[in-house]
């Protein structure tokens, strides 16, 4: 059994098309004051978000 090199290992290069190609995205909304409130979230978003406030006690 041989133990560890002591040389440093080369660089590699990925494979093409590999690479996270990432973009930056604004999700921010501009709401008037007196704007309608907008739409109650969903049953399933209603039930995940008591589900997460239930494991975080």
């Amino acid at each position: 059994m041989t133990g560890p090199s002591s040389g440093p290992r080369g660089e590699h290069a990925p494979k093409p098309g590999v690479t996270w190609q990432t973009e930056l995205v604004r999700t921010e909304q501009l709401v008037n004051d007196d704007a309608p409130d907008p739409a109650p979230p969903n049953r399933a978003t209603r039930r995940a978000l008591k589900r997460a406030a239930r494991r975080n006690k």
